[in-house]
């Protein structure tokens, strides 16, 4: 067998079915669990299929730490997010190499990751939300196929990793329901928000496998939905893959949603929708639900036998031999792949105010405070399923390393987190102030590093607002840090502002109050060095911001409503603070000369068209060059416009670019209030700009959009 490869499809399910026809059905059964036992006769070894890598390979050591998922979305940049998933695997087959040599087979050792997460950020006080890329289906789509693309390799044979789409679907809070809440949406919600990116997943990047959702959808628990799991992923789009459940979800049938009885019922319930891995123990009563007549070993077959095609496909099974298994140990955590990092993180950070303070000009100052609880936590930098970087950079090693001798640099914390203390016991509130305040006082300029880290926000369990379940309730930054900022704004300093988080704050304060404010996100173990890079001019800022800060949450609609209506730039009634989209640069751009071969297609037909950019400032920078379509008003819930194309192009000043794009019917097509969606007659238009055409971001840029229209006859 050494060499021989499985990837055609006829050999693939040969093979599976060869090792079914010679196994038992209990270890049939054996091979649903996520911590899979050994058949050792058949060349199979134990396999554990749990495996995170949602920023660089997680919860196995140490790995490079890219940023979060939503500071990758910032940068607007497929081809990034291929290099960094890329990456991932390339350490991911590093150290499944040298784990198998160990005869280490255990959770977190494998092959198989469950990521990305391509859920729809529809709420910004969300908790997981950072996990996302944003709130927006074409963005999302469009980094999640080039994500597993870098996962899963481009070998004809061999699967570099197995990519898992999660999870599906209609999921994003509340946290403290999720076990229990049923989401119920209309068909053109459905179909035009929450499923794209699923659907982009299956049919443009051939992703392995699907992980399902805690909660219910219309009424099903989405692990065992009929609809989802067969009708919608399999029948109508054609996944060949294996689904897989969140961990725990099949205990949920029974015990929270009470669509069933009992666990054997639950597990029955499962497997007929066609969920073939269960993360958790209840297909430990899959053998009491075949004796109940409940389930057929058919079934079983059905089930196993994509999990071997997956076992297959990454060649684990037997002497299989793959083009990755010569991947040294060596290969994980090395200089390139932090390189890599840093530019990651550099094109995440998102510029939203500058009045001219930035690039700052080390040669006219002499001191530096940096000040504040995220200054120097390390756990702002990594946010959640993370691995242990052998190297970290916060911003005060970051404005330190980038200063050098000729600066000083100072520090102070100034306060908590979110505690009224940094000392526990008798301190008294606001206790760390006057270090702050004095080192401010005797500083050219102040960095001062707010916001929130893994801890405040992320999955229920994970941070200390038990009382939220990882969710936010507003958008204010905690109680501790707005003293700290009305302090530091009392002494008439300038102060660049850097906001680390993975969702949206307000900002209000800072924007009218300081002289520049930067969004960071959690940018990974680079990331103090990448914001110092942005602070001193040493990169030009090009990040955009992937979801919307809203001025207040009480513009938004109950955290418990699904629909889309009044949610996200495309169906808002108000106007942002920060609108997705938006980001500054150092330099400036223009946009002319919109033209097309025809104003005119056939419906069914590519719309493509071209626009002049140039860089118009002093500074040369990458431009995030974004197009927005408007469709003909069908209904009134229609998106005001989406987001139908983008590209990076770096300008050297005064440099023009042409730059064209395609729109194919699926950037065109409109949804009905079934759910089915159509390229209908009539005009459309496009806007191409550096962000939305919105009044606000145009204010908030100083840029207007350039704009085309043709007809759809």
């Amino acid at each position: 067998m050494e060499g021989r490869k499985y990837m055609n499809p006829g050999e693939l399910l040969n093979r599976a079915n060869e090792l079914l026809e010679q196994m038992t059905l209990d270890e049939k059964v054996s091979m649903m669990k996520y911590d899979s036992p050994s058949i050792e006769r058949l060349g199979i070894k134990s396999y554990n299929w749990w495996n995170e890598s949602l920023h660089g390979v997680a919860r196995s050591g140490v790995a490079t730490m890219f940023p979060q998922s939503i500071g990758l979305a910032a940068t607007f940049s497929p081809d990034l997010l291929y290099e960094v998933a890329d990456c991932t695997s390339t350490e991911a087959r590093a150290k499944y190499n040298a784990y198998q040599k160990q005869g280490d087979y255990n959770i977190y050792k494998g092959l198989t990751f469950w990521a990305p997460n391509v859920n729809i950020f529809r709420d910004p006080r969300w908790g997981r939300g950072h996990e996302t890329y944003g709130e927006d289906p074409f963005l999302t789509s469009r980094l999640g196929v080039a994500f597993i693309h870098g996962m899963q390799g481009d070998d004809p044979n061999y699967l570099k990793t197995a990519a898992c789409a999660k999870h599906y679907a209609v999921h994003s809070g509340p946290e403290s329901l999720r076990h229990e809440f049923d989401a119920r949406v209309s068909e053109k919600d459905l179909y035009e928000t929450y499923l794209p990116a699923f659907e982009a997943c299956v049919c443009e990047a051939n992703v392995e496998a699907v992980m399902g959702a805690y909660n219910a959808f219309d009424g099903a628990p989405c692990c065992g939905s009929e609809r989802l799991l067969n009708d919608i992923l399999r029948k109508d789009w054609g996944f060949q893959g294996h689904v897989v459940s969140d961990c725990g979800a099949i205990a949920d049938f029974h015990e929270r949603h009470k669509v069933t009885d009992t666990p054997v019922q639950s597990v029955a319930m499962a497997v007929k929708a066609g969920c073939d891995l269960n993360c958790g123990g209840m297909y430990g009563y899959l053998m009491a639900a075949i004796n109940e007549g409940l389930l057929d070993e058919s079934d079983i077959d059905v089930c196993v036998r994509r999990l071997l095609v997956t076992r297959l496909k990454l060649g684990m099974i037997g002497e299989q031999k793959t083009p990755w298994d010569n991947i040294p140990v060596e290969a994980n955590d090395c200089q390139e792949h932090h390189e890599l990092s840093l530019k990651a993180a550099q094109e995440s950070i998102v510029l939203l105010k500058n009045d001219g303070i930035l690039p700052l000009d080390l040669g006219s100052i002499k001191t530096v405070a940096v000040i504040g609880p995220n200054a120097n936590n390390i756990q702002a930098l990594e946010a959640n399923y993370k691995g242990v970087p052998s190297v970290h950079h916060t911003i005060l090693g970051g404005m330190q390393s980038i200063c050098g001798d000729d600066v000083r640099v100072l520090y102070a914390q100034g306060c908590h987190l979110f505690k009224d203390f940094i000392e526990p016991c008798v301190a008294p509130q606001d206790d760390a102030f006057s270090e702050a305040i004095s080192i401010a006082e005797v500083s050219d300029v102040i960095v001062l590093c707010t916001g929130l880290d893994a801890s405040m926000e992320g999955e229920e369990g994970d941070g200390f607002n038990s009382d939220a379940s990882g969710d936010k309730k507003d958008l204010l930054l905690p109680a501790s840090q707005r003293r700290l900022l009305s302090a530091v704004n009392k002494l008439n300093k300038p102060v660049i502002l850097v906001n680390l988080s993975g969702s949206a704050i307000d900002l209000s304060y800072a924007d009218e109050n300081f002289n520049a404010v930067i969004q960071a996100w959690y940018p990974g173990q680079m990331g103090g060095l990448a914001v110092a890079d942005i602070i001193t001019g040493k990169y030009n800022p090009s990040g955009r911001l992937p979801i919307t800060f809203y001025r207040t949450t009480e513009e938004l609609p109950d955290f418990e409503d699904y629909s889309m209506a009044n949610r996200t730039y495309r169906y808002m009634q108000g106007e942002a603070f920060y609108p997705f989209g938006y980001g500054l640069s150092f330099s400036k751009f223009s946009y002319s000369n919109v033209c097309a071969d025809s104003n005119e297609i056939n419906c069914g037909d590519d719309f493509s068209f071209s626009v002049d950019v140039k860089n118009i400032g002093e500074c040369d920078g990458n431009e995030i060059i974004q197009a927005y379509i408007e469709m003909p008003k069908i209904s009134e819930d229609m998106p005001r416009w989406s987001l139908c194309a983008i590209k990076k192009e770096f300008l050297v000043s005064g440099e023009t670019a042409r730059v064209s794009f395609n729109l194919t019917q699926n950037e065109m097509v409109s949804y009905d209030c079934k759910g089915s969606c159509s390229v209908v007659s009539g005009l459309y238009r496009v806007h191409i700009g550096g962000g939305q055409p919105d009044k606000r971001s145009c204010e908030l840029s100083g840029s207007d959009c350039a704009a085309i229209e043709f007809i759809v006859l």
